[in-house]
């Protein structure tokens, strides 16, 4: 267990100052950024009162881990809750523009005068046990004891890091999700698929729904976890399906399983992220229509995730693809759209990575699209160096051109643009929030 620092060395904020000056006082209270583990954080969140069944109207909670899809499948399910009428608390991270987006009610990020209450609130209760809480932890809570106050009916929770150690998982679900199983934060969840399958698999619970969403094998340790839970296992291309309208529909496609087929419309977001959210949604017990589930789906919207956007008359496709899972996305989304515009002949990126995370196995996926790579180093800590980037794209003989800051990259491309081209812009939620900020500033 992690020694708490001395409060004296600490100026601790008071509810009169600003949300940033809360966000740098979490960021300096704890030793490690991650710190994987609930023995510190349960203590503090008992002293909030919420943990069930402390929570107000028997709130649902729906909680999806996996390697990818998270965001997608966690936007798809609260989406489809609001179109249901339900009051509805999203937790998600990590943010890309402001911090807010990391808490939603109904839709709609928290406003600064919420999130500084409910600091005020974690930070008292930190004190009163006399531990220390990391950035993520803190603000997790913060989350939790907003929903609560709100009076949320359902909670959607996105698990930050694994999931049996993460601070999201002090809260028993009504209904697991698991998007897919990949290599990712193999430092801290295990270097193999099942060893990383352990870890997410700890947010299944006794007798509750596991909507396993993946197209790959289950794996065993989540087979294991199932039987120990007497769980419900619900698994793509086994207990439900997707396929495109047999009636030559474009806009539409069809949800099956053995008991009932969904004609449904096209949304913004991956579909087998969409379909597990209904999966999700449909196995929680609340009361959801086939309408609501249609606007739902339709309403669903992401930054980050094959956004599209435009910049001084320039295309633009923003992606976090920061792994081979989301890069081959990615590079199916990209093929389905060149497909439908023709007349882009170029497609130029703006690009990079952390240090700890598959470069090679990403830039591999989109080498044969990619004409140009715009490229630099991110501004923070796991920051790959220049040097890497530009290794990692050389075994791939790719064109480059390098520059400072991921803005000024950016601008470079767009100082070279051509009526032809489109811009990618990906590789890390840093990267966007990078090209976000210039966006931003231009008043695009």
């Amino acid at each position: 267990m992690s020694q708490p620092n001395s409060d004296q060395t600490l100026n601790i904020p008071t509810a009169h100052d600003p949300l940033q000056t809360w966000l740098d006082y979490w960021t300096s209270v704890h030793v490690t950024a991650i710190d994987l583990g609930l023995e510190r954080v349960l203590p503090v969140a008992k002293a909030l009162e919420i943990l069930k069944p402390n929570l107000q109207n028997n709130a649902k909670i729906i909680t999806v881990a996996g390697t990818n899809g998270k965001g997608s499948t966690t936007t798809t399910i609260a989406s489809i809750l609001k179109a249901s009428g339900y009051n509805v608390g999203l937790y998600q991270s990590p943010h890309i523009f402001q911090f807010n987006e990391r808490v939603r009610l109904n839709g709609q990020p928290a406003d600064d005068a919420l999130l500084i209450e409910a600091f005020v609130a974690v930070e008292n209760a930190r004190q009163q046990c006399n531990l220390t809480l990391s950035f993520f932890e803190a603000t997790t809570l913060a989350a939790f004891y907003i929903f609560k106050q709100q009076a949320c009916d359902v909670w959607v929770l996105e698990v930050g890091l694994g999931g049996r150690l993460d601070v999201v998982n002090i809260i028993d679900t009504d209904v697991a999700v698991i998007i897919n199983i990949g290599l990712d934060h193999v430092d801290w969840l295990g270097d193999t698929i099942e060893k990383i399958a352990f870890e997410k698999a700890g947010i299944i619970r006794s007798n509750v729904p596991v909507i396993f969403a993946s197209s790959q094998d289950l794996p065993q340790a989540i087979a294991v976890k199932v039987a120990e839970c007497d769980a419900k296992l619900i698994q793509f291309n086994q207990d439900y399906f997707i396929n495109e309208d047999q009636s030559n529909d474009p806009d539409s496609w069809h949800l099956a399983t053995s008991a009932m087929t969904l004609r449904l419309p096209h949304g913004h977001l991956a579909q087998i992220n969409q379909a597990a959210a209904i999966m999700a949604v449909l196995q929680s017990g609340l009361n959801i229509s086939q309408d609501a589930i249609a606007q739902g789906l339709v309403q669903a919207k992401l930054a980050g995730r094959f956004e599209l956007r435009e910049y001084q008359g320039q295309q633009l496709i923003l992606d976090v693809a920061h792994n081979p899972h989301g890069a081959e996305f990615l590079t199916q989304q990209l093929t389905r759209y060149l497909q439908l515009h023709p007349e882009i002949r170029r497609v130029n990126a703006v690009f990079s990575m952390l240090d700890d995370k598959d470069i090679v196995g990403v830039i591999k996926l989109l080498s044969n699209h990619v004409h140009q790579w715009y490229i630099a180093p991110l501004d923070v800590a796991r920051a790959a160096p220049i040097a890497r980037l530009q290794q990692d794209l050389a075994q791939f003989d790719q064109s480059v051109v390098v520059a400072d800051t991921v803005q000024e990259s950016f601008l470079q491309a767009i100082a070279q643009r051509t009526s032809d081209q489109l811009i990618v812009v990906f590789g890390s939620f840093h990267t966007l929030e990078a090209v976000w900020e210039c966006l931003v500033d231009g008043n695009e």
